[in-house]
């Protein structure tokens, strides 16, 4: 019954998606149309489009089940941390400057708003070359989690999942860009809104309610603790967990594919609604899988674990998943379907638009016709989601291959430590030197590749000391100090290193200070 099931919604599920991508074709005829929908995309699609692309297969199977087996119930947090900074601050903050800005100065891409804002044609080739570099990988990651899910249901090999996802994808995003993407995105939103109300109350109640599955928690022991810390407030490692919510809530600000869905806003009241919808979706969302991971240690005798002892963290949701109704798992394999596709679809859409309007159109002498250059995205769309698909595919199939693992482990501490600051500031500040700006691309790659290198050769950090050691443990610790470290070494070598033209910076700020009138509805004065 669970593969009829399962069979009859994913038939629907991809029906749908496809024929989203082919009615959306006439809004992917130019340049803009095809990477911002013509930057007249509404408050619920920006919204959905946003979120979906934040939450992927990733944190439903992966971070749920990890964050959840050490830090409990705590591990909500997590959530909490991606609605209210990684949502809701990211929106106030970012979302009307990113929006204004951007087409005051006619950027359509991370790169490209580098390159105006801090006139320097270096910056544009050397975030371009970031993004391509570890954009890829951590597409590849999005595939994780897939195949144990499936592999509940279906008796197919996982690189056949694999290549039905990609391909799937690449169809609808081909054919309608970014509109197809949004609309997409906001019908896998409400499968994910529905997915991950069902799960919780199927869990919870599959341990005698919420009171008998938070006091069954409370009883497990743990290093320190003789019971209590993963029913406790903050868990047994505050100080850990700190740094999982400021990894997965701040690193939004300087991810290519998040801040870019501000720059299709299509007016005011559309971000203030925006804004709302966003962190109600996040807030229920991750949230909730974070909740329900945290149940993960009640299910101890049912999940995998490695030859030394230690959990496999991609079985734990799915052990969770396996003791529940047909319909729930049904559910679940469509939500995560959705999760995955929505985020891939983003995030190729984002390479595809930097590589061929920051590499290849700046490279050709003669330029490029608004159709050439749509038809070169769609060429590089289909090959960024073909390597995406076969990095995903040797990874599973030689798991000795660690550092495609590692790689894709520091790639959003990569991305958010280099593009944070500088684009945060760009934002807000006149002062602001390209100087400080290369310096901080060189701070926060460098940091990931200095934590790759440790990972890849296992070094023991224990021995460096409590602050580099703990720094150095994990790519989430040092993702975080690459992030935080931008925003005070930005400011610091701005005030050292040669200062912008205080009249170019002027012009260009006036965007912001252009009067514009509004009904009394939405401001008395």
């Amino acid at each position: 019954m669970t593969i009829i099931l399962s069979s009859v919604f994913l038939i629907v599920f991809f029906a749908i998606m496809i024929a989203v991508g082919f009615a959306t074709r006439k809004n992917a005829t130019d340049v803009n149309g095809f990477v911002l929908g013509g930057r007249s995309v509404g408050p619920w699609l920006t919204a959905f489009a946003f979120g979906t692309s934040y939450f992927s297969a990733v944190i439903f199977v992966g971070y749920a089940g990890q964050f959840g087996w050490n830090f409990g119930l705590a591990s909500t947090w997590a959530g909490l941390g991606n609605a209210l900074i990684g949502s809701l601050l990211a929106w106030r903050v970012l979302g009307r400057r990113t929006r204004i800005m951007t087409q005051s100065i006619d950027s359509k891409t991370m790169p490209d708003f580098f390159e105006k804002r801090y006139d320097s044609k270096a910056l544009k080739v050397a975030s371009s070359i970031i993004i391509f570099i570890f954009l890829i990988p951590y597409t590849a990651s999005l595939y994780n989690g897939l195949s144990s899910l499936f592999g509940m249901v279906f008796s197919v090999p996982y690189w056949v999942i694999i290549v039905v996802m990609a391909v799937l994808t690449g169809i609808y995003v081909v054919f309608g860009g970014y509109m197809a993407t949004a609309i997409n995105d906001f019908i896998q939103g409400i499968i994910m809104l529905i997915g991950i109300i069902a799960v919780i109350f199927a869990v919870v109640n599959d341990n005698g309610g919420l009171l008998e599955s938070m006091k069954s928690l409370s009883e497990i022991p743990t290093k320190g603790w003789d019971s209590g810390a993963f029913s406790s407030f903050f868990g047994p490692d505050p100080l850990s967990l700190l740094f999982v919510v400021l990894l997965t809530s701040l690193g939004t600000w300087g991810l290519p594919q998040m801040v870019g869905k501000f720059y299709a806003i299509k007016s005011e009241k559309d971000i203030q609604k925006g804004t709302t919808i966003s962190t109600l979706f996040a807030f229920i969302v991750a949230g909730g899988c974070y909740f329900v991971g945290g149940f993960g240690r009640l299910y101890a005798d049912k999940i995998q674990y490695r030859d030394n002892g230690t959990p496999l963290f991609d079985s734990i949701i799915p052990s969770m998943l396996s003791t529940l109704p047909g319909i729930i798992i049904a559910i679940v394999i469509v939500l995560v379907l959705s999760a995955s596709m929505s985020t891939l679809s983003s995030l190729v859409l984002t390479s595809s638009s930097t590589f061929t309007l920051d590499v290849i159109k700046p490279a050709m002498k003669k330029g490029l016709s608004e159709k050439k250059q749509v038809a070169i995205m769609r060429v590089f769309l289909v090959f960024f989601i073909a390597v995406s698909a076969v990095i995903a595919i040797v990874k599973d199939s030689y798991p000795g291959l660690t550092f495609i693992a590692q790689m894709m482990g520091v790639s959003w501490g990569a991305l958010a430590g280099a593009f944070l600051a500088p684009f945060l500031y760009g934002l807000y500040s006149k002062k602001t030197s390209k100087a400080a700006v290369a310096v901080c691309f060189i701070w926060g790659v460098g940091l990931a590749l200095f934590q790759f290198i440790i990972s890849m050769t296992g070094v023991d950090v224990s021995s460096w000391g409590p602050v580099l050691g703990f720094v150095f443990k994990s790519s989430i610790n040092s993702g975080v100090v690459a992030m935080v470290g931008g925003i005070i070494i930005l400011p610091i070598v701005s005030l050292i290193t040669k200062k912008p033209d205080k009249d170019d910076m002027d012009k260009m700020f006036e965007c912001f200070d252009e009067k514009v009138s509004v009904p009394k509805k939405e401001a008395l004065d």
